[in-house]
């Protein structure tokens, strides 16, 4: 269909399949109207405020598997200043979808069958079985618009009522005493450029009414409980059957081991990775002492080693007595796997010291520690406590424009 424009002489051409009834040409916004005869004529301008179109009049791209071309488009105004924009787009088979724009956020809404009695504005609407809750009313009128429709512009203003699901609403409009409901669907940015590869698409900003949270919030509780429990049974089943092991328990002289070698029996670790510890003691007196641990895995011969200081001091100064360190420490070499392995203990005394002689060394091969399942339990309780103070805060925006935010003090 070519309509030549008798204000701007631009001339549109674009083949559509539908009866025209209105015409709003692309360069100067002017609007034609269908007569009697199915002739167009010029009726009036409109002077927009808003004159940026992401699409273009005749654009064709893919949707959801479909080819579409868009035919019209419109730009809707509510007081206070916001507006947004939808357009038309007609499939092949003669199908209407329409794709919705505000703030670089899209929603693409189909014509519904369905009648709903949204006369009075009731807080929830149910549709297949789910509720919506009531987004807002109001009333809106046209500012501007351009390409081919098969419906009279009205010049009034169009009462609309929005309920929202996320990511579905159903918005219901009221053009003289006509209803018609919409159903619409959050649809991505990055969905509509891969479709329309040509189109100059906003940028995106804010929270739509629509948008869907990056989580869902039940599934990531599930997810996280069934993780938990996994690890939970896991850990048990593991360690079920492990009990701890005393791998060596000697003391010793530093007269006949000072700064010398200790090498431990042979022993056998069977189960899971648990940590060995050991504890030492030594009769160090305003002195100190030093104790150097290997474990060595007799398969390898690779050592892992520990050391730890044993120091105590006291005093008395200023009218006060003091204490500093013990004779007694412990150290952990931890997560030590099964296998067979030996000890390599090196003690070492201050050369100054003649008091102290004896050593005592024991080590554990202790009953498997669940500290590290509940740490990652904890973990995951914080993550979702996160995700959870995160979708309040994103539902606060979503709603920042309602009157019945559920999040209003």
């Amino acid at each position: 269909m070519k309509v030549p424009c008798y204000n701007c002489n631009t001339v549109t051409e674009l083949e559509v399949g539908f009866e025209v009834k209105n015409f709003v040409c692309p360069s100067c916004h002017s609007l034609y109207v269908s007569d009697s005869e199915g002739q167009l004529r010029l009726k009036t301008k409109y002077t927009p405020e808003v004159n940026d179109f992401a699409f273009k009049i005749g654009e064709e791209g893919v949707l959801k598997g479909v080819e579409y071309t868009v035919t019209g488009a419109i730009v809707k105004k509510v007081s206070g200043g916001y507006y947004w924009t939808e357009y038309i787009l007609n499939s092949a088979t003669g199908d209407f979808v329409y794709l919705s724009e505000s703030d670089g956020n899209w929603i693409l809404l189909t014509e519904m069958e369905e009648k709903f009695e949204v006369s009075k504005h009731p807080k929830k609407l149910e549709y297949n079985n789910t509720n919506f809750d009531l987004y807002e009313y109001c009333d809106a009128r046209i500012e501007n618009a351009q390409g081919y429709f098969d419906f009279s512009l009205p010049n009034y203003k169009i009462h609309m009522v929005e309920y929202i699901q996320p990511p579905l609403m159903i918005s219901v409009e009221k053009i003289d005493q006509a209803e018609t409901a919409f159903l619409g669907e959050y649809i991505a940015k990055n969905e509509i450029k891969k479709g329309f590869p040509d189109a100059n698409l906003p940028y995106q900003t804010g929270v739509n009414i629509t948008q869907p949270f990056y989580f869902d919030l039940q599934n990531t509780a599930i997810i996280f409980c069934i993780f938990a429990l996994l690890i939970i049974v896991s850990n048990w089943y593991i360690y079920k059957d492990q009990t701890q092991q005393t791998v060596f328990d000697r003391s010793f002289t530093f007269t006949d081991f000072n700064d010398k070698d200790i090498i431990g029996d042979s022993f056998v670790l069977s189960g899971g990775s648990a940590p060995i510890t050991i504890h030492v003691s030594t009769d160090v007196n305003n002195s100190w002492a030093n104790v150097d641990v290997a474990l060595v895995d007799e398969k390898n011969n690779e050592e892992i080693h520990a050391n730890k200081d044993i120091e105590f001091y006291h005093g008395y100064e200023d009218g006060e007595s003091w204490t500093e360190g013990s004779s007694n420490e412990k150290f952990n070499i931890c997560g030590v796997k099964a296998g067979k392995y030996h000890l390599l203990i090196t003690p070492v005394k201050a050369p100054e010291d003649i008091n102290n002689n004896i050593m005592t060394v024991k080590v554990l091969w202790n009953e498997p520690s669940t500290r590290n399942v509940w740490l990652v339990v904890i973990f995951m309780i914080a993550v979702f406590l996160l995700i959870r103070f995160l979708k309040i805060n994103f539902e606060k925006k979503r709603w920042s424009d309602s009157s019945y935010s559920p999040y209003s003090e």
